[in-house]
């Protein structure tokens, strides 16, 4: 195999590039384009996103976010605006409202791969690039083929847009370190400036000051504390934080920052003033740091759980891919060129990321996606050297060591895993969306399927495991087992879920155009999905089952009463409900007209003294 890949790897421009940019290309096109849009959004985040987007699109108010008539202050607009962009594109559909998410996967992969290419083991040498190509295709790999990236690069929602706005900043920034480094020979740093070329910084800190801008306006202030602290932690530990900042132009960058994000906070500040900086910054910023939000609270060890299993199975080979690089011999790293020291700034940037989240008292997983593409450089970079070395003998005791127990911990969470799916059918919740859930996995067979993937690749694993000259072979298991089980268990496993959970709502929802009456009105009963807003495309009245019996403004009587006085014709309303849900607020099926009924769900028609009438009565 070692032998092969150093004839493959052989210099060659034109065919390597475009071999490259084929491999990249497969990679990306199957892990985030491949069946983007097939299934309808999923309830309840993303349609938030792809609703505050059209209506965007709709009204022409680029500035404020609105969901359903009301403000959605959660995030700042770059989702929102790169959605409507889309739906101008291709329409209003799914694949619009995915494709933000899986561009900013592909550009992240794509960065990680160059970042490997140029800046890898033996980069420098022309006889020992096969390494450093090496790194490269197992860095997309890695970044590309995790639980973590996958889902949310499958997704329209705002944090893949973060982690590749954040991540290709910090491999700009990485870039720009490099190209510094090498003029730094040539002349005084101290004596730059006198020139318009060094007045401004180069091209990768320019390309690094504005992605970490747009990473403001795609979350908030993260977008910038993040970066702040990976830079801040890698400059100090490698002893040359002044002058990098010198190199960086601080000045120059803070205008481009502040060009680019500013306008926009100042506009919608001066539009919706106190309420939208106690809503942004205090609630979804602030609190979220220091208490528990929206009851997403969660231990101290959460994230080693998250990403444990967020980046299998390359996990398993994390903890050795730290370990080797020695943190506690900063002096050898201080007197590394900077081209060699990517593998240090990706543990800080891994280390800075979990560190900072684990601090955070909300916790969600997604929240330390922005660290897979770290994990993936870095695993990447220990099995770069396992793969170009001839004799696998050759590498440290302390390595080989290292391997032989991150092999066993592979084995044992594959073997994990295995059991997880063969039980899954008695481990998943029912869902009130869906009738008999368990049964409907369980019938499905991806259970099945997906166990033995998982057994076999722990078998041959174990096997692998127990020669030393065939531990390189472990890592291409791994990777065509994941993709295996990515195929042939993820994907049907979508839409499985699709068909059963949101494809009944999304029917009854598009079902609204072709049957209202002029003026009639929208409810949904008993729950709040934000996916009937997106695919009616309309107003809808949300209100749950308890709130019909409260007697206050915005609850449902009012509401009623004010539809009946100022909007009297016509006298019916559209529902949304559950049979239970309805018969809860008493009201009978000989009370309402059943248009349409998908799985639990059904589409009625029922006039407003009716409703009225029932709820007096309970």
């Amino acid at each position: 195999m070692v032998r092969l890949s150093r004839t493959y790897f052989k210099p060659s421009p034109r065919i390597t590039w475009l071999i490259s940019g084929g491999g990249l290309l497969l990679i990306t096109g199957l892990g985030f384009l491949w069946n983007l849009g097939s299934t309808g959004l999923v309830d309840e985040t993303e349609p938030l996103f792809a609703e505050a987007a059209r209506q965007m699109t709709l009204t022409w108010d680029w500035v404020t976010p609105y969901f359903n008539g009301e403000t959605r202050f959660d995030k700042p607009p770059l989702i929102y605006w790169l959605m409507a962009i889309s739906y101008r594109l291709i329409g209003v559909n799914s694949w619009a409202v995915r494709l933000p998410s899986a561009l900013a996967a592909i550009a992240l992969t794509v960065g990680c791969f160059l970042a490997l290419k140029h800046f890898g083991p033996g980069s420098n040498s022309p006889h020992a690039q096969s390494q450093s190509t090496m790194a490269a295709w197992l860095a997309a790999i890695m970044v590309t083929f995790n639980p973590e990236t996958l889902a949310w690069a499958r997704q329209g929602v705002s944090d893949m847009v973060l982690s590749g706005c954040l991540g290709t900043g910090l491999l700009c920034f990485f870039w720009g370190y490099v190209r510094e480094g090498r003029r730094s020979g040539k002349r005084d740093w101290m004596a730059q400036g006198s020139t318009l070329q060094d007045a401004l910084p180069n091209w990768g800190y320019l390309g690094f000051y504005g992605l970490i801008s747009l990473a403001v306006l795609t979350k908030g202030p993260v977008g910038l504390v993040l970066p702040g602290l990976i830079l801040g932690s890698f400059l100090i530990y490698t002893g040359n934080f002044w002058k990098v900042i010198w190199e960086m132009r601080p000045i120059t960058g803070s205008l481009i920052f502040l060009t680019i994000t500013v306008p926009w906070f100042v506009v919608v500040i001066v539009r919706n003033g106190q309420t939208y900086i106690d809503a942004f910054f205090g609630y979804h910023n602030f609190e979220r740091f220091t208490q528990v939000v929206n009851e997403h609270g969660a231990p101290w060890y959460f994230y080693f759980l998250v990403v444990l299993v967020g980046f299998f199975p390359w996990s398993a080979y994390l903890p050795l891919a730290l370990s080797r690089l020695n943190l506690q011999d900063i002096s050898k790293w201080r007197a590394c060129d900077r081209a060699e020291q990517l593998g240090i700034f990706a543990c800080f940037w891994l280390i800075c990321i979990f560190g900072f989240f684990s601090i955070s008292v909300t916790k969600l997983p997604s929240y330390v996606l922005p660290l897979m593409p770290a994990g993936g450089i870095l695993v990447a970079l220990l099995w770069s050297e396992i793969l170009t070395d001839s004799k696998i003998t050759r590498l440290s005791p302390r390595t080989c060591l290292g391997l032989w127990g991150s092999g066993l911990f592979n084995i044992l969470l594959l073997g994990t895993l295995s059991a997880v799916c063969f039980w899954s059918p008695e481990l998943v919740s029912t869902d009130p969306a869906v009738v008999d859930l368990p049964e409907v996995v369980k019938q499905s067979g991806l259970p099945i399927r997906g166990g033995i993937i998982w057994l076999v690749m722990a078998v041959v694993v174990a096997a692998l495991l127990q020669q030393s000259r065939r531990w390189r072979w472990i890592i291409m298991v791994n990777f065509v087992g994941f993709v295996v089980f990515f195929i042939s268990v993820i994907h049907p496993a979508l839409f499985l879920v699709d068909q059963v959970r949101q494809l009944p709502l999304r029917t009854l929802s598009t079902q609204v155009a072709q049957v209202e009456k002029p003026g009639e009105e929208l409810l949904m009963i008993g729950f709040k999905k934000p996916s009937v807003a997106f695919y009616s495309q309309r107003h809808v009245n949300f209100f749950d089952v308890r709130s019909f019996f409260k007697i206050a403004p915005g609850r449902p009587l009012y509401y009623l009463y004010d539809s009946i006085q100022n909007r009297p014709q016509p006298p019916t309303v559209l529902a949304i409900s559950r049979p239970k849900d309805l018969q809860k607020i008493g009201l009978k099926s000989s009370d309402f007209q059943v248009i349409n009924q998908q799985g639990r769900y059904q589409l009625i028609r029922v006039h407003k003294q009716i409703i009225i009438d029932r709820i007096r009565r309970g």
